[in-house]
């Protein structure tokens, strides 16, 4: 048998398979990659027991789980967690703490099961704990440059192409502007959090001890940046990306128009597909209506408007170019003008995009 472990490095480095015995409520708010909730009580059974547990103490509310967990409901979470183990001989099983819960499924799995099956000591606790300070040890002792520019100078593209980079979007799954929103849902902040925590590990592992990452506001769509991460994104130096207007704007257009329309009909099909995506765009624009003012965003909204009712007649996107390039012109780039200007002192190289990737794999440590 494998011995039950608390070599949290070791699992998440190997992408181990992970049982979590915690209620669905729990999962919900946040779990790690690889690993299925298969829980040993359901949100109310959970309830339930709590409630017991408060009034009548620890024994009167383990005998209530062990009566709601018995006979064909108990037979069936195990054939679930049998299935589990055989299908993945390296994995752990892992309840809140460590405590109880995945000691009753262990042995269960044991006794009626006979199977073995290793537990991850401390829990889901410790496997968090674990990478909240995996971020914050890289941020005390890694060298972090970041990537700056006007919007659609491809500072996504550019944190793509490097082996030592962190896409602080992509584990967001958001675009990061007002825009930026996907077809796909965002992760739970939790899940936002160890995603990015465990990218970091895995290349710390590899040797990188430079991190790129692209400027980002505390917020990425509905997930925020971990305080000390976003706090040291204040002092980082940065390198900033240039660009023609042209290319910015066809680059926006392949990303928030072409590409995201894409998204929504793979999501959803043709038929609530592009309905989808007209309306998140709109959305979109109706988000920074304040900030537009009433007479810019009626504007850009009736050009978008036209944009949308000819790429549904006919496909074509040529009209989006109309209310991207307004947007750059009187919104976003003055903007960016002013954001420039305050964080000049840090820019320690300025230049078209394979110049900057050219600088940043030559780049060595600051420390």
């Amino acid at each position: 048998m494998r011995p039950d472990t608390s070599n949290y490095r070791d699992i998440f480095l190997n992408d181990r398979p992970m049982m979590d015995a915690r209620a669905p409520v729990e999962f919900a708010k946040g779990a790690f990659p690889h690993t299925v909730n298969l829980p040993l009580m359901t949100d109310i059974e959970r309830q339930r027991v709590g409630t017991c547990y408060k009034q009548h103490g620890q024994q009167a509310a383990i005998e209530l789980g062990h009566q709601l967990v018995s006979g064909a409901t108990k037979a069936e979470r195990i054939e679930a967690w049998a299935a589990f183990a055989r299908a993945n001989p390296q994995g752990y099983l892992y309840c809140f703490r460590g405590g109880l819960r995945s000691q009753i499924v262990q042995q269960w799995l044991k006794s009626e099961a006979g199977i073995d099956y290793p537990r991850v000591s401390g829990g889901y606790k410790a496997l968090r704990a674990f990478l909240v300070e995996t971020t914050q040890q890289a941020v005390g002792q890694c060298d972090f440059v970041l990537v700056g520019g006007l919007t659609g100078t491809g500072k996504t593209d550019v944190v793509a192409e490097l082996a030592n980079s962190l896409d602080l979007e992509g584990h967001a799954n958001h675009r990061g502007s007002s825009f930026g929103k996907r077809a796909t849902p965002q992760p739970a902040q939790i899940d936002f959090e160890n995603r990015l925590a465990i990218d970091i590990l895995k290349k710390r592992a590899a040797g990188h001890e430079q991190f790129v990452l692209e400027d980002e506001g505390r917020i990425v769509g509905s997930c925020s940046l971990p305080l000390e991460l976003y706090q040291g994104m204040q002092r980082f130096p940065m390198v900033w990306l240039e660009d023609s207007f042209e290319d910015r704007v066809e680059r926006i257009l392949r990303d928030y128009v072409v590409n995201l329309c894409a998204e929504f009909i793979d999501a959803h099909g043709d038929e609530e597909g592009f309905p989808r995506f007209a309306e998140r765009l709109r959305q979109s624009l109706d988000n920074i209506l304040k900030r537009l003012g009433g007479e810019r965003h009626q504007r850009m909204a009736a050009l978008m408007d036209q944009a949308l009712a000819e790429q549904r007649a006919s496909g074509a996107v040529d009209l989006h170019r109309g209310w991207i390039e307004g947007l750059l012109r009187e919104y976003y780039d003055p903007m960016y003008a002013y954001q420039r200007e305050n964080k000049a002192s840090r820019i320690e190289f300025a230049g078209e995009q394979e110049a900057v990737l050219e600088y940043l794999r030559q780049r060595r440590p600051a420390r």
